[in-house]
């Protein structure tokens, strides 16, 4: 059922507002392979990826997107400064072996991953776990089901709706204000 309602309502031609809006958050905020992260994501993920085992550059890029789904596949130019400077906080060994250097803890790299209880960036798209994804996903889910209110439910459905998001909106404010 596809109601439209006069100028000024949810219906008809703003529905294209509501799906331009959730179109310009899926591009604002969607992580896509290649994409940039946050030095922190990147530090946590080596820091991750060699408490299991000693790796070289090129393998932890490969593990990251793996173990991301696609999702995350950061760059040589911001894995290999992180090493380096992981390296010179003294977090991170280098050995060459096979004409490449291989990465791994010392004492205090150790030391730092486990006194962390952070999880690691890939999964990070679990709900409640903070990373980069959950937030955005969540949030353009929730756009997704406005747009569809607004284009299949009657009146009272859409001011329903309004109301929800309305209250979310304040919830969202309570929790920064909180922070």
């Amino acid at each position: 059922m596809h109601n439209s309602f006069p100028v000024g309502g949810f219906g008809g031609a703003n529905i294209d507002g509501v799906w331009q809006a959730v179109e310009e958050l899926r591009s604002r905020f969607e992580k896509r392979p290649g994409t940039r992260a946050g030095r922190g994501e990147v530090r946590a993920a080596v820091l991750a990826l060699l408490a299991e085992e000693p790796m070289h550059g090129y393998q932890i890029i490969r593990e990251i997107e793996e173990r991301s789904g696609g999702n995350w596949k950061p760059s040589a130019g911001s894995v290999y400064p992180t090493l380096q400077l992981l390296a010179d906080e003294g977090t991170i060994a280098a050995e060459e072996s096979n004409g490449r250097k291989i990465y791994s803890l010392t004492e205090a790299g150790r030391e730092e991953v486990q006194g962390s209880d952070a999880a690691a960036p890939w999964d990070s798209t679990a709900p409640g776990s903070g990373g980069f994804a959950a937030l955005p996903k969540a949030g353009m889910e929730l756009a997704q089901a406005a747009a569809q209110v607004g284009r299949t439910g009657n009146k009272k459905q859409v001011q329903e709706a309004v109301e929800v998001l309305d209250e979310a909106r304040r919830r969202l404010y309570t929790i920064l204000a909180q922070g």
